[in-house]
């Protein structure tokens, strides 16, 4: 296989966020299928390919992964002449790919809106890994409700936390955790509301991890269902929709999943698609899949006519035409 470079704006710093580390998880699963290795483009790292450098490289037997969302549009451009994977967390960008760069998604999500806007691409579901450190312990739970204080909607942080610290033991979590699995297995109930902090980014939420590592450890968990959490998060059945209409409403159902000892979550088959295994085996499959694409490249035709908006407007046109020539025929 080729070797994989991970392009990654820089390791720290103010790159230092969940899409990085998920980027990163990945790299280390493909190293166990193949040559991998993590390369930065903006900011210089000790003991790091820098981008500016690997170019100058022979590069036919390497494929350079991208996965930074908004600078996905302009590596793309600037990597038209090497072999190049697109690697989608979130979607909403707004840029579109051509058809020789794979697309590989973290959620059926982001898959669907890319099946949508470029048809004629290699497209692939790889979804992000839940590490095995995520179980349920079966601890004495001494937290009723945790919340993480980053990406949480406003109403979350100036409504719904202050009624309940009335009413229950409420954490707040505003600063990082280096074991985030001790918490969830000390806590009843998780709080996950992220939908209003990915309407002001204007993309989606990518995968929304926390949640599914907090039913992992047993928490009950009410969650936004925005953007990759549709893809496992089914209210009603393994959680429970927040913000539901108004505060008391919200108020009331937390305090009667405290006070019930009926559980619902995600079952060990739904989470088994996550875990190391699984992931590992799909991404096998699918890096043997865009080697073989990649050695068929340079011996294949013209493409297929992209679905640009030019050839939209162009059938319909069409389309118009065709019912025209009915009525009068």
């Amino acid at each position: 296989m080729r070797k994989l470079y991970f392009l990654v704006p820089g390791l720290g710093g103010k790159y230092a966020c969940g899409g990085l580390w998920a980027e990163l998880k990945t790299l280390k699963l493909a190293q166990q299928i193949c040559s991998a290795e993590v390369v930065t483009y903006k900011q210089r790292e000790p003991d790091t390919l820098f981008l500016a450098d690997l170019l100058n490289q022979p590069l036919d037997q390497a494929i350079l992964v991208i996965s930074w969302g908004f600078d996905v549009g302009q590596l793309a451009q600037q990597l038209k002449d090497y072999n190049v994977i697109y690697h989608a967390h979130s979607s909403g960008y707004g840029f579109n790919l051509p058809a020789r760069v794979p697309i590989v998604t973290v959620s059926r999500n982001t898959l669907g809106y890319w099946g949508q806007r470029s048809p004629h691409s290699l497209l692939y579901y790889l979804p992000n890994q839940i590490s095995d450190n995520f179980q349920n312990l079966n601890l004495d739970r001494d937290i009723d409700v945790l919340v993480q204080a980053r990406k949480s909607s406003t109403y979350l942080l100036q409504e719904l936390i202050p009624a309940l610290q009335q009413v229950c033991n409420v954490m707040v979590v505003d600063s990082y955790v280096e074991d985030l699995s001790k918490l969830f297995n000390r806590a009843k109930v998780y709080l996950y509301d992220s939908a209003e902090y990915w309407a002001q980014q204007k993309v989606s939420e990518g995968f929304g991890l926390q949640p599914m590592e907090a039913m992992a450890c047993g928490c009950q968990v009410f969650s936004s269902i925005n953007g990759g959490l549709s893809d496992y998060l089914d209210p009603g059945f393994n959680c429970y929709k927040i913000a539901g209409h108004s505060l008391t409403f919200d108020l009331q159902r937390i305090q009667q999943v405290l006070q019930s000892d009926q559980r619902v979550g995600l079952s060990e088959s739904v989470l088994a698609e996550y875990r190391t295994e699984n992931i590992l085996h799909r991404l096998r499959v699918i890096l043997t899949e865009i080697n073989a694409f990649f050695d068929a490249q340079p011996h294949q035709q013209a493409g297929i006519v992209p679905l640009t908006p030019m050839r939209i407007t162009q059938l319909r046109l069409q389309a118009i035409w065709r019912k025209l020539l009915k009525k009068v025929s």
